[in-house]
């Protein structure tokens, strides 16, 4: 049975770091995508981060190029979300997700699999 845990989401300063973490068992993501969404009060799930385990292509919307940075651990079937220089804007529960098919993308609707949720909270 396939299962997503997220873990590492808490309380961050402006500008601070935070490391979140993906652990799939029941599923390799060496062969598939995982995907980082997020999700503040009051809006819509947005992704912004993806990554093709095959290739190792990275992905990301403009919201978070260049301060978050995700990767993967394949000896540990493992995913993370580096956040560096978050803002309150970032403030949001954060899920990862894997998708079935190897196509890159942000839509929520074409992942299969998803975590709990881990929240993050960006406040000075």
């Amino acid at each position: 049975q396939l299962h997503l845990v997220e873990s590492g989401g808490g309380l961050v300063q402006p500008g601070g770091s935070l490391r979140l973490s993906c652990t799939a068992s029941g599923f390799s993501f060496d062969k598939n995508v995982v995907g980082w969404f997020r999700q503040a009060p009051g809006k819509q799930r947005e992704g912004f981060s993806c990554m093709s385990g095959s290739d190792g292509s990275t992905y990301y919307t403009d919201s978070v190029r260049g301060r978050f940075t995700i990767f993967m651990d394949n000896t540990k079937n493992t995913a993370y979300l580096q956040m560096n220089s978050v803002t309150f804007e970032d403030t949001a529960v954060y899920y990862c997700a894997a998708k079935k098919t190897a196509i890159p993308g942000f839509s929520y609707k074409n992942y299969d699999y998803w975590g709990q949720g881990t929240e993050v909270t960006v406040s000075s």
